[in-house]
């Protein structure tokens, strides 16, 4: 197949380099020049997991894309999704389709754009950090699934599954909202976990504020299901266990991280840190907050949901990015304060 990726990062760059291996004709689309000179000049490079490869690939910077394009990962940041988006639409023939490898609900975005018969929902979950120009660190496999939005099994999905299946395990999902959705939850409790400067690890084996990560993680939850979202599994975690308010559920979910917790003493990942946390600490550049957890926002607001506490995270990762406030537990005890809850 041929395949147009637009943003050769961290999820993009993977994708395109096994893709590429495995005998597909990939053109990397990226906005940084350095990055894009770096591929042409020796190749991308991937090291890390799966160990060191080093593959010939053509790069080409967005105002450089030629027509029509057929087959198109978009893998950018959430917040760039509508930008990057824009000359792939002038280009795209009538019967190609952009697959959205990223996080968030960016098929949203696209579809509103191209038409959602032009769209494919993409989960990922594998990690995965730009190192510099012409290097990805691959951290960690996971499966990736992928699905229409109106669910449909359709023969472009299993052209797709073979060959993303280079990349990585992949399947056919007639729910890809619920992945989706199942990842933001995820992203709540990463996103809260970007107010502090230590692995999440450390994050879930601070006992004073599980109560306060548990809320957090409870206000999103709660909006895909009043949207009637059947959450699906993310990591080997259910995300529907934050909708559960029985006695002993908290108990339940706090089992849960303590298992994450025994499983991440002999991690097999490479990735320390998250994607967030780097975009703060490494690359001091703004977080996806806004592209990833807005449209939850959104959604609740509509829904007539307040969700307080999502929306506390995002101002104060805000004044983070601003350089208007420091990295530290104190920021958990401040959320919790202002919550009402105890920390």
């Amino acid at each position: 197949m041929q395949f147009t990726i637009v943003g050769a990062g961290a999820i993009g760059g993977v994708a395109g380099a096994y893709l590429a291996q495995a005998g597909h004709v990939i053109t990397l689309v990226d906005r940084e020049a350095a990055h894009v000179d770096a591929i042409n000049r020796e190749g991308l490079r991937i090291s890390g997991y799966r160990g060191e490869l080093r593959l010939p690939m053509r790069a080409i910077l967005p105002e450089q894309m030629e027509g029509p394009l057929h087959a198109v990962i978009l893998a950018v940041k959430a917040q760039h999704t509508a930008a990057a988006l824009e000359p792939v639409a002038r280009l795209l023939d009538p019967d190609g389709y952009v697959l959205s490898m990223q996080n968030g609900l960016n098929e949203e975005v696209i579809a509103a754009r191209i038409g959602a018969p032009r769209t494919i929902g993409c989960f990922v979950h594998h990690g995965a950090d730009y190192q510099e120009p012409g290097h990805i660190l691959l951290g960690n496999e996971q499966p990736i699934h992928i699905g229409e939005l109106d669910g449909r099994d359709t023969p472009r999905l299993h052209e797709l599954q073979a060959a993303l299946s280079a990349v990585m395990t992949t399947h056919i999902t007639d729910n890809v909202w619920g992945y989706l959705w199942g990842k933001l939850c995820y992203g709540a409790l990463v996103f809260t976990g970007a107010l502090l400067d230590q692995p999440t690890r450390v994050l879930l084996g601070m006992r004073e504020i599980r109560p306060l990560l548990v809320a957090v993680v409870r206000e999103t939850a709660e909006v895909a299901a009043a949207q009637g979202c059947r959450l699906m599994a993310v990591g080997g975690v259910d995300p529907a266990m934050y909708l559960d308010r029985s006695a002993g559920a908290e108990e339940r979910i706090y089992a849960a991280w303590d298992r994450q917790i025994e499983a991440q003493r002999n991690p097999r990942s490479l990735k320390v840190f998250t994607g967030i946390q780097r975009d703060i600490m490494v690359r001091h550049r703004p977080t996806e907050i806004d592209g990833q957890m807005g449209p939850v926002l959104a959604h609740g607001a509509r829904l007539g949901m307040r969700m307080p506490l999502l929306r506390m995270v995002t101002e104060m990762l805000h004044e983070v990015e601003q350089g208007r406030r420091a990295l530290g537990a104190g920021n958990f005890r401040e959320l919790a304060a202002r919550a009402g809850l105890a920390a």
